[in-house]
């Protein structure tokens, strides 16, 4: 067998099939280009679903994770270190915020934030105890916990983990009158993608994270942004709900926030929200850890100088311009998206969205189908125009084969 056949043989053989990775065994990376185990290259349109927005070895992330290696690592959250306070003062500042609470994973920041609307709804609100209520919305994937699959409408995610956990009210995403309806006295919170990844990229209605906004306000009920995909650079914004010129009452951030170079995650909010936790109350070994906050004060800084930002934008409207003209020629039937993330959605006729894919690992380039005939395009912030030309040809080749 060749290496890339032994090393997924072995895979398959000692691991659990909870996934069905592309077969490709990827052994290094740089920038947008990945090389297998055979010596072959291969262009990364995927970017780790977000967690690669700065690309592949990042020399700065690289950097600044070696010299903290030499330093400290773990100290747990029984003592303070150096990098803590500066991550947190950064981060908050990045999200025109006042506090943050660090965690490790996405889906452990989604849970943090539940959590804590929860008991800001005891709290602050007043809602009586075990009656807290949090809106969300249909076809909506904030993580793989008990919790969250509780209110996934994804079949995959959720069958055969119930019990379920009660206290959740899905309604159709970007449907505001059914958001409002759905909103009583005991709702604490309304916790939403400003763009929903998984679901094929779906981009809501102009308007309708405003009029979120605005029913929140009224309503004394927290707006929660799940960030994690779409947030720090993705969309050509720092955050997607920049977009529609709103501000959420608390951001969930992860993926980018580790520079792909390690776990980090973080719920954002105002001393108000966030300040409901006493010690004891809630936590994690790992979570703040000094390695995770040298790594993320670097995506930070690079943050702040805006050109990853606009690189996005920039190379969005070029991706979105050449995909546009795919649309409505027979093979591609919807495009949609922001800056650089597309979700494509492909006629049936051509394949499902798992061949598609297959088809463009042959030609040397790597995406993730979701849904049936829809492929995602992520690819890291710093691909050149070139490299992503090139890849987009690749993807009319397969399309017009």
């Amino acid at each position: 067998m060749s290496a890339t056949e032994t090393a997924i043989a072995s895979a398959e053989a000692h691991s659990a099939h909870n996934y069905h990775p592309l077969p490709v065994v990827v052994a290094s990376a740089e920038g947008a280009w990945m090389t297998d185990v055979e010596g072959r290259r291969y262009l990364d349109l995927l970017a780790g679903y977000s967690a690669l927005n700065f690309g592949h070895g990042n020399r700065r992330l690289i950097d600044a994770a070696k010299a903290q290696l030499d330093r400290v690592t773990l100290t747990s959250r029984a003592f303070h270190h150096d990098r803590f306070a500066d991550f947190c003062t950064r981060l908050a500042e990045l999200c025109s915020m006042e506090m943050v609470l660090p965690m490790n994973t996405g889906a452990e920041a989604v849970e943090t934030a539940v959590k804590t609307a929860r008991k800001w709804g005891y709290r602050v609100k007043g809602v009586p105890d075990g009656m807290a209520k949090i809106i969300v919305a249909s076809d909506n994937f904030h993580g793989r916990t008990t919790t969250i699959i509780s209110f996934s409408t994804d079949p995959e995610a959720r069958a055969d983990y119930g019990p379920y956990t009660p206290g959740f009210e899905i309604v159709p995403y970007g449907d505001l009158t059914a958001l409002r309806e759905a909103m009583t006295e005991n709702t604490v919170a309304v916790l939403i993608e400003p763009i929903q990844g998984e679901a094929g990229v779906l981009v809501p209605p102009a308007g309708y994270l405003p009029g979120v906004r605005e029913l929140t306000r009224e309503r004394n009920v927290l707006f929660i942004a799940d960030e994690i995909q779409s947030g720090l650079g993705r969309t050509g914004k720092t955050f997607a709900c920049e977009h529609e010129g709103v501000v959420p009452d608390m951001y969930v951030l992860g993926k980018a926030l580790g520079g792909g170079v390690v776990p980090v995650s973080a719920v954002v909010s105002s001393a108000d929200i966030l300040g409901v936790f006493k010690p004891g109350e809630h936590g994690s070994t790992f979570g703040g850890n000094p390695l995770a906050c040298a790594v993320a004060l670097e995506v930070i800084a690079m943050l702040r100088t805006g050109e990853y930002q606009e690189r996005a934008a920039e190379l969005g409207d070029h991706l979105h311009r050449e995909l546009g003209l795919l649309a409505g020629g027979g093979a591609v039937e919807a495009v949609r998206g922001r800056g650089l993330w597309a979700g494509v959605d492909i006629a049936p006729a051509l394949g499902t969205g798992r061949e598609i894919s297959e088809r463009l690992m042959a030609e040397r380039v790597l995406v993730k189908d979701t849904h049936g005939s829809t492929i995602r395009i992520a690819p890291p912030l710093v691909i050149s125009k070139e490299d992503l030309d090139w890849g987009l040809d690749r993807l009319r080749a397969v399309l017009s084969a």
